[in-house]
């Protein structure tokens, strides 16, 4: 009977960790594998498998999970450990009605405090997305680009939950960004949310951005009903 491959022989690790870095390169090493999809949803991730992997002790790693499991990445739970999380949790209209409310709220925050080099940063994502053809680079930008309008926003706690939200999302677009077509009209949004923002029209920005929102969950929405766990079109 054929061995079941072992997702973590995709990750490579050079030599030995040393003890102070050791929780962020398995944090960073682990995101990166989830998100690029080498570690696939559903995958369960043993604290001892990966203890001897990057050849350390359970500690790291047992912190590295919660970090990751903070960030959605994973779900821990009792007597099953860690396993990779879906690519949309739950419902994915509540998800973005969720996001809606984290996000404009911490663009209100932030639009005041922001300089010109957060104006420039965020038309430098839009202009590498218009080039991108990587859909894996493209969803790093996408959130890049948001996080650049809501950077200055002072409270900590809101943006963490914000990011995890837009990590959610990043991994969503990774593989399904091409099927959806929904590059050319996320770029008109973008454009437009930047321009209210340089404005520091907060009420007209929000707005923007609850249409922008709004606009992805439709398209993904009626994306999921018409693909099934695997991403193949359903039968009609």
């Amino acid at each position: 009977m054929p061995q079941k491959p072992n997702p973590l022989r995709s990750i490579p690790v050079s030599g030995p960790i040393p003890a102070h870095l050791a929780r962020s390169v398995i944090e960073e090493t682990l995101r990166s594998a989830i998100l690029d999809g080498r570690l696939p949803c559903g995958t369960a991730l043993r604290q001892q498998d990966l203890a001897d992997l990057f050849g350390v002790s359970r500690m790291p790693v047992r912190e590295a999970l919660r970090q990751l499991e903070a960030q959605s990445l994973l779900h821990v739970t009792a007597h099953k450990g860690a396993v990779v999380a879906p690519l949309i949790e739950g419902d994915a209209v509540e998800t973005y009605a969720l996001r809606i409310l984290l996000e404009s709220e911490a663009l209100r925050l932030s639009i005041p405090l922001l300089e010109a080099a957060d104006f420039t940063l965020a038309a430098h994502y839009i202009d590498a997305l218009e080039t991108e053809t990587d859909y894996t680079e493209m969803g790093r930008l996408n959130r890049l680009f948001h996080m650049a309008l809501y950077g200055k926003a002072p409270n900590r706690r809101l943006l963490s939950l914000v990011e995890s939200g837009l990590i959610e999302e990043e991994r969503f677009l990774r593989f399904n960004l091409e099927a959806m077509g929904l590059g050319k009209i996320s770029q008109d949004d973008h454009r437009h949310l930047l321009r209210m923002t340089e404005e520091r029209n907060i009420e007209q920005c929000v707005k923007a951005l609850e249409n922008h929102l709004n606009r992805g969950v439709e398209v993904i929405t009626r994306y999921l009903s018409d693909t099934d766990p695997q991403g193949n079109k359903t039968p009609k």
